[in-house]
């Protein structure tokens, strides 16, 4: 059921368009290649052994890659999907 101009199913397109992004964005992640270091970069302890053979190309130890996976980036930007401006065109 939609609602105003949206023609029917255009909420769970909404939903399910914006769920592809934000997968497409987290696949898109740069992961670790290469050789391991074998201190942190950050704060120049030593890395175990453990973790840089379950990491390949492991740069940072766990207190500092928890640190960091624990900060949130600004995005900005518009939801054109989302925006009255796209619907009526």
């Amino acid at each position: 059921m939609a609602g105003g101009w949206a023609r029917d199913g255009a909420v769970s397109e909404q939903i399910e368009a914006s769920i592809e992004d934000e997968l497409a964005r987290m696949k898109a992640r740069a992961q670790p290649q290469g050789e391991s270091a074998m201190c942190c970069v950050e704060c120049e302890e030593e890395i175990p052994e453990a973790r840089r053979r379950a990491i390949p190309g492991v740069k940072l130890c766990i207190d500092c890659a928890s640190a960091r996976d624990g900060r949130t980036e600004a995005r900005g930007g518009i939801n054109r999907r989302g925006s009255k401006d796209s619907q009526l065109k």
